[in-house]
């Protein structure tokens, strides 16, 4: 199977996970469940960049898929691209868990890893688009 199928795939799969984290919050923040306004916010955050990133990638593997980029070098993007948005967003969770307000945690650092990360994989793909796009 070629990578931006399988990963795009991957990425279907994960955005009931998604919705479901959206459901979950809501249910905490109707019952009033102990949840600070510093971790409240944090989980949306992450809650949001999850999602959105996702239907980014979705869009991002079927442009992948349609250039003639070497199939190592379309392995390689997807993968940086679904690890960039789990630390990207997966960050904002580990901050929510461990950091403080006003202070950088593990989080921010991995938040940050993950931009840098979505980063080269979108240039990655404008390189692909600009040279290596069949017509």
């Amino acid at each position: 199977m070629e990578a931006p199928r399988l990963f795009a795939i991957i990425a279907l799969i994960l955005l009931p996970t998604v919705m479901y984290g959206g459901y979950a919050l809501l249910r905490m923040l109707e019952r009033g469940e102990g949840l600070s306004e510093f971790q409240r916010t944090y989980f949306r955050a992450g809650h949001a960049h999850a999602g959105v990133l996702l239907v980014l990638a979705l869009v991002y593997y079927q442009y992948l898929g349609g250039t003639t980029v070497a199939d190592g070098l379309k392995w390689l993007a997807c993968v940086v691209l679904q690890v960039g948005i789990l630390a990207q967003a997966g960050g904002f969770f580990v901050h929510m868990s461990a950091g403080r307000p006003g202070a950088p945690s593990l989080g921010t650092r991995l938040t940050t890893a993950g931009a840098v990360l979505l980063a080269v994989a979108l240039l990655f793909l404008a390189y692909a688009l600009i040279g290596a796009y069949p017509g």
